[in-house]
């Protein structure tokens, strides 16, 4: 995800949001063309999947558009909101990622656990291992040296962001190079998947995991507070007042509604696709397919010659599940920034900041398949339907991060850290 204070800088388009009386909108013709251009991109791959795959796939499709609007409107980032924590002790995006884990375990982890067996659905199990460590903490770095996450890499680059358009592509190179490399990696330490919910059951896990939760949310709170003499409110509306329907279209939207949005199309996601939402893996399918068309044998390598990757690989991306929500949140995101006049292709790019996205994107490729998934398909899907990789992946990625921060001072991307207060 990418933070509030990166992506309100595309703000500076041509809308505008008049009174809560009255909206006044003033959209751009690159606006216009790229919003109909979104709409139409949305109905042709719906019909396409319906008629050609199947009716999940294109309801998944559109399930992704609802979580790429949900995220442009919310800005609700890991990258940005671990930052502003990390540097200034804010920590309203934080307890809103931690709101989001609370109420998608308290979702699914009776629906993993079989509390419910007509409902057929897996849980994001991945090792805990030196793979997951390593990978977490060079996807924490990248992201910050990048600009965004997983999700924040594919909504920022659907709203039109150039730099992160860069970033994505060399994204899906490290994706592809990491699903290479992968297996030499899962040969060091590593104790398999730990199922919290297979070992204790779901109601003594959930219990468990929220106590974690409650105490997380009251440790970044009380930081806040203490570094910043407030605490900001995760339910505050950003900007002149409007009415309710005008905000829910236009934005933006506060971070709890970008809570309730992801975590309405998650379970969704968790329901219809019968597995949690995930991005990484798309990303190395894209990247293999085309170092195969270049003339590469990828058809040997280990992760691609066997099981669900064996087979994604021989079939159209149309197929992939993850692939189809992949296209979905870029097109949401695109239909989002287009028709609030936040499309932001002509922004600038620095050079130093260019080649800060070509290594950022690498970092985050890589690091993400090495640490089976993202922030999304490893830190929330995996902790959410408890699996114990989830959390190092928090302790790893948030590491990677910090350091992140840092580097992004001595780069030139940053000023310097603010002194604490207190």
């Amino acid at each position: 995800m990418v933070a509030q204070d990166i992506a309100k800088q595309q703000e500076t388009g041509s809308a505008s949001i008049g009174s809560s009386a009255e909206t006044t909108l003033r959209i751009s013709g690159t606006d216009k063309a790229f919003g109909l251009l979104a709409v139409l991109g949305l109905l042709v791959i719906s019909l396409i999947l319906q008629h050609e795959v199947s009716t999940q796939k294109a309801i998944l499709f559109l399930v992704g558009a609802g979580l790429g609007v949900s995220l442009f409107r919310s800005l609700i980032g890991c990258t940005g909101g671990w930052r502003r924590f990390i540097r200034l002790g804010r920590s309203d995006a934080v307890r809103s990622h931690l709101l989001l884990l609370a109420g998608l375990s308290i979702a699914f982890f009776p629906i993993v656990g079989a509390a419910f067996p007509d409902i057929q659905a897996s849980a994001a199990l991945g090792p805990v291992s030196l793979s997951v460590l390593v990978g977490a903490l060079i996807f924490g770095f990248g992201m910050q040296l990048g600009g965004g996450c997983g999700s924040g890499t594919l909504f920022t680059a659907g709203s039109g962001n150039v730099k992160m358009v860069i970033t994505l592509i060399f994204f899906i190179v490290g994706a592809t190079i990491g699903s290479l490399h992968l297996p030499a990696w899962l040969e060091l330490p590593n104790m398999g998947p730990v199922s919290t919910v297979n070992a204790v059951g779901w109601p003594t896990a959930l219990g468990v995991q929220l106590a974690v939760i409650a105490a997380l949310y009251l440790w970044v709170r009380r930081i806040e507070a203490r570094r910043c003499g407030d605490v900001l409110d995760i339910r505050a509306e950003d900007g002149p007042q409007m009415p309710f329907i005008d905000r829910l279209i236009f934005g933006p939207w506060p971070l709890l509604w970008g809570v309730i949005g992801i975590a309405i199309f998650s379970l969704l996601t968790l329901l219809i696709a019968g597995h949690p939402w995930s991005i990484t893996f798309a990303l190395g399918l894209w990247g293999t397919k085309i170092a195969a068309a270049l003339g590469f044998d990828v058809a040997n390598w280990t992760y691609w010659s066997s099981g669900y990757p064996a087979l994604a690989l021989q079939r159209s991306v149309l197929e992939d599940t993850t692939s189809v929500m992949d296209f979905g949140v870029i097109l949401g995101a695109l239909l989002a920034a287009a028709i609030s006049g936040r499309f932001a292709a002509s922004q600038p790019i620095k050079l130093n900041a260019l080649v800060l996205a070509v290594i950022g994107g690498l970092l985050l490729g890589y690091g993400a398949r090495l640490a089976f998934g993202c922030n999304i398909g490893g830190l929330l899907a995996g902790t959410a339907t408890g699996s114990m990789h989830g959390w190092l992946w928090l302790l790893a990625g948030f590491t990677g991060s910090w350091i992140g921060v840092y580097a992004r001072i001595w780069f030139g991307l940053d000023g310097p850290m603010e002194k604490k207060n207190g």
